[in-house]
């Protein structure tokens, strides 16, 4: 070999990682729910294992599945859910995958089976099943408080970790629960209800900024926290509020004390999930395993500005 053939060819060696090809999609990567077996009202942790993505997206019965990525290279994550009230059958999973140089569809159908959920009957102050024309605004204005409050959220999870439950007082088996008051079918049970006395610490299920923290109508004193990408908890019915709207908590902050405003039939916790508007089950979050199913940041130090509404 000749001395410039000699050279040539190693300079081709050397020169060959900064022009190869960028890595190739592979369009076999699976996609995995957790829980498999999807129902109702039930939170879902989504995750896509797609080496080399630039950006990851996802829709879901009409809702903006939001991916980022998780402390395992190339594993991309999501935490959504179906609505209570979601129809029940095959229902298509969209996601959309973008890599260099190619993109992928990893769409699929998800079925949603049906939850049955019982029906109670509950007797409260007529005020609350047929309120007068000034609670009417109230309650007017408190809904476009409320959808202001729900309009936006910190583009990042500010959640670390699994969801504890907010207080040390059993549950009942109340969620999806279809309540009548004083005879008059009312409303779906949105949330999860805990026999919590009177004065029992409420405590933050996981790290968050408090988007609301006043009193309500039919909530009573309530807070609501924004976990990021559109997940919300609302703890309600307080006695006490101990937290400020714009504030950041960690897990296991307290919020306030238990109580019994609003609408109530005695003291106890109301504590609800909301996806991008959907009204998830709370005890099967708390079930569900989120370790290592947050982004890599440290959610203690992002602190997104709320203003105060």
């Amino acid at each position: 070999m000749t001395g410039f053939r000699l050279f040539a060819w190693i300079t081709a060696v050397v020169l060959l990682p900064a022009f190869a090809p960028a890595q190739k999609l592979d369009t076999a990567s699976p996609v995995q729910l957790t829980p498999e077996i999807v129902v109702a009202g039930s939170p879902e942790l989504i995750r896509v294992n797609a080496p080399g993505a630039s950006h990851v997206s996802g829709e879901w019965l009409g809702r903006n599945v939001q991916f980022f990525q998780g402390k395992h290279p190339g594993e991309w994550t999501a935490l959504a859910g179906v609505d209570v009230d979601a129809p029940i059958g095959p229902s298509t999973l969209k996601i959309h995958v973008i890599a260099t140089p190619d993109s992928a569809d990893f769409s699929r159908t998800i079925n949603i089976h049906a939850a049955h959920y019982r029906t109670e009957s509950l007797g409260v102050q007529p005020k609350f099943v047929e309120p007068g024309p000034e609670a009417l605004k109230q309650i007017h204005e408190q809904s476009e408080l409320k959808a202001n409050v729900f309009a936006s959220s910190a583009p990042e999870p500010l959640w670390h970790g699994g969801f504890h439950a907010p207080v040390s007082a059993a549950a009942t088996d109340s969620f999806g629960v279809r309540r009548m008051f004083n005879g008059k079918l009312a409303s779906i049970h949105k949330g999860a209800d805990f026999r919590a006395h009177m004065g029992t610490p409420v405590h933050a299920s996981n790290s968050g900024v408090v988007v609301l923290a006043r009193p309500l109508y039919f909530e009573g004193n309530c807070v609501v926290i924004d976990h990021g990408m559109g997940l919300f908890t609302e703890s309600m019915h307080f006695s006490r509020i101990d937290v400020k709207e714009g504030q950041h908590v960690n897990t296991g902050d307290i919020l306030g004390l238990s109580g019994a405003t609003g609408r109530v039939t005695g003291p106890h916790l109301h504590w609800a999930v909301r996806w991008q508007g959907a009204y998830l089950d709370p005890i099967k979050l708390l079930k569900l395993d989120l370790q290592g199913a947050s982004s890599g940041t440290n959610p203690a130090a992002s602190r997104p500005h709320h203003r105060r509404r």
